[in-house]
């Protein structure tokens, strides 16, 4: 049976979740939710670097990446961070889409999968 690794266990959810070679993410949002949807979504970005990092992966490991936005209007602004900040040739299969979240300081919210293990 495979071993199954959980990363920050709180009361509700773990931050990440690793099986064989898959890591599961919960949901990201800005740990500071203030600003606009391009800071939000900065801020967000380097937080998964962070926990693919502790995971030992990087972005080019990235697989799936669901995205949330709390006005789909705000799409190009999430755009602009998000492809500064993705790893050319390796990006995941990705959807996007608008969603009432947690709380309205929330503006984006991102969950991704990874390989436990990135091609460089």
């Amino acid at each position: 049976m495979m071993e199954i690794k959980r990363l920050e266990v709180g009361p509700r959810m773990s931050q990440a979740v690793i099986h064989g070679d898959k890591i599961y993410f919960s949901g990201q949002v800005s740990s500071e939710p203030v600003g606009d949807v391009k800071g939000q979504t900065t801020a967000i970005l380097k937080q998964i670097d962070g926990l693919l990092a502790r995971c030992g992966t990087n972005k080019a490991g990235l697989l799936s990446a669901n995205i949330y936005l709390a006005d789909i209007n705000t799409f190009s602004q999430m755009n602009e961070a998000w492809e500064s900040w993705a790893a050319e040739g390796a990006l995941p299969a990705r959807t996007t889409v608008e969603a009432k979240l947690a709380g309205p300081e929330y503006l984006v919210e991102i969950t991704v999968i990874a390989a436990s293990q990135a091609l460089q």
